[in-house]
């Protein structure tokens, strides 16, 4: 059982009519898409921004201006993609002493003056709030920055602003449609409109996809960056656990809990994965990290990185997943091989199926103690102290927080005892034994693996506040619950709607996976700008 089935409850037949989060009906069918006025910036990479800065064409407070133009037009106007909360009221400030700065000192590396979009669980000490797209933190402000807030401001990013997501980061209730929040209604699918972007880094993505920033940095507990970025085309890389501080992040799960880049190509999420990194006194998870991190990944991007490399095919059972994606994995396999690469099919975990409900009961137990302690935190600013006052706060304000879907997952929770209990304990240990001895570490060994390759998710249904997510079949669970790294790159698309492929490894094999995925990108290079259309392209 994977975390969206655990979180969606196992689901749903029969196509209800979408809306767009306010009640109204979405249309369906053919139509013309809407007319997208030219945008400079679409598509444009990382090292194009930087040097453009360095020549002069750009400068950081019209890459700004430009990317807030482009969310005033698309976000909250027609196709009204909802992907960001709020925009930074200090982003033109910033960027512009970040252009002083160049200028008398130059740049402090590739992302000064590049403008980043935060997922709205990372806590920002500035004018923004941090809320989880929960009501019961709007007009809050975090103390203290993220360890990641920290971490780009050094590196001389513009925190361009907030992104919507799946509320609580989809850990709130069963039946639960990605994307949506209290605060930010319904995000939509830039490929699609009528599509889930997935989630719960639903704004991530989908403002990496429509070029709403360079890029943006999500958080994923099981599913949250890879499941959206194969739905909205983009890459994702999920770290190893304790890789990047999760200090300030709003909680899930500290054994499987990170933060990570979420980005047009493999370049760009490389490029600012590099900028995330560190040990934190704060996230003892961290400590782990120390000599096998990188403040640059840029060295593991080579065009011949799958030359030689031994990658295990997990292929996924009949029906799990939609044939059009596991068409296309099957054939760009080819391509794969043809790379130089020593294909060792099929690869099979068997210790997975053992995991039982492990991972929720984790989940359950990790999400009341993290969550206590992070509202604790938040000091006498926030309104609600603890998970008890957020169920209640729901309760009393249901109208605006569970008109589609409940909470019973925050009850269930709330229901459960310490992290001394020894549930949670055989729980832990049977997670680490499903997926790291007998699981990943296992397989590798045996085979001498480099890596693990199969399909991200297929691609991406209906919206459906009514009855929530469809299961896209995602990939995602074997290596976040092993805490290892992971990384989605597209893989192709089904009438328009996109699905990727996921690369997975050991802990701390990031760099491995950047260099085979960005040589899988190289020879594939698959990946289109969206277009904004209302549905599929399906033919007339």
């Amino acid at each position: 059982m994977n975390r969206r089935e655990f979180l969606s409850s196992a689901l749903l037949a029969g196509a209800a009519a979408a809306t767009d989060g306010s009640g109204a009906v979405m249309a369906n069918g053919p139509q013309a898409a809407r007319e997208i006025p030219p945008f400079e910036l679409e598509d444009v990479p990382i090292a194009q921004l930087t040097a453009g800065m360095a020549s002069g064409k750009y400068t950081s407070r019209g890459l700004v201006e430009a990317y807030v133009s482009r969310i005033e037009a698309l976000d909250h106007k027609r196709p009204t993609l909802r992907a960001v909360l709020e925009i930074n009221p200090d982003a033109l400030k910033i960027a512009e002493e970040l252009d002083a700065e160049r200028k008398s000192k130059g740049p402090r590396g590739q992302l000064h003056g590049v403008p980043i979009l935060l997922k709205d669980n990372i806590d920002t000490a500035d004018r923004m709030t941090t809320t989880a797209g929960s009501l019961a933190l709007e007009g809050t402000i975090a103390p203290r920055d993220s360890f990641i807030a920290k971490k780009l401001r050094e590196a001389g990013a513009v925190l361009l602003g907030k992104a919507n997501l799946s509320e609580w980061a989809n850990y709130r209730g069963h039946r639960s449609s990605s994307g949506w929040s209290g605060r930010g209604s319904q995000t939509r699918n830039p490929y699609a409109l009528n599509r889930t972007p997935s989630g719960s880094s639903s704004g991530c993505a989908v403002a990496a996809a429509a070029s709403y920033c360079a890029a943006a940095v999500g958080t994923e507990t099981d599913g949250s960056i890879m499941s959206p970025s194969s739905a909205c085309s983009c890459v994702g890389i999920k770290p190893t656990v304790g890789l990047i501080s999760r200090s300030g992040v709003i909680p899930i799960s500290k054994s499987q809990d990170t933060a990570g880049p979420i980005a047009r190509t493999v370049e760009d999420a490389a490029t600012l994965l590099g900028a995330l990194t560190g040990v934190d006194p704060d996230d003892d998870a961290t400590a782990a990290s120390e000599g096998k991190s990188s403040r640059d990944y840029m060295t593991a991007l080579r065009k011949d990185g799958l030359k030689d490399a031994r990658i295990g095919v997990v292929i996924s059972p009949p029906r799990s997943i939609h044939h059009a994606a596991q068409d296309a994995f099957k054939e760009t396999l080819g391509t794969i091989r043809s790379a130089g690469v020593t294909l060792v099919e099929p690869v099979e975990i068997p210790s997975v199926r053992e995991l039982g409900n492990a991972e929720g009961l984790v989940m359950s137990y990790e999400f009341k103690a993290g969550i206590n302690a992070y509202l604790r935190g938040r000091g006498s600013s926030a309104n609600v102290h603890s998970l008890e006052d957020l169920i209640a706060f729901n309760r009393q304000h249901a109208e605006q927080e569970l008109p589609y879907f409940g909470q019973e997952l925050f009850v269930e929770s709330q229901a459960k005892g310490g992290l001394d209990a020894k549930e949670y304990l055989d729980a832990v240990q049977r997670c680490r034994e499903c997926t790291r001895t007998n699981g990943i570490d296992r397989v590798m060994d045996q085979d001498r693996l480099d890596a693990l390759v199969m399909v991200s998710s297929g691609p991406p249904g209906p919206i459906d506040l009514a009855y929530g997510d469809r299961d896209m079949g995602g990939t995602s669970t074997l290596a976040a619950v092993a805490g290892y790294p992971s990384i989605t790159v597209p893989l192709g698309y089904y009438y328009g709607l996109p699905f990727g492929i996921s690369f997975v490894g050991r802990a701390w094999s990031e760099a491995t996976l950047i260099r085979i995925a960005y040589a899988f990108e190289q020879a594939t290079n698959v990946r289109k700008a969206p277009r904004f259309l209302p549905d599929a392209d399906l033919p007339a």
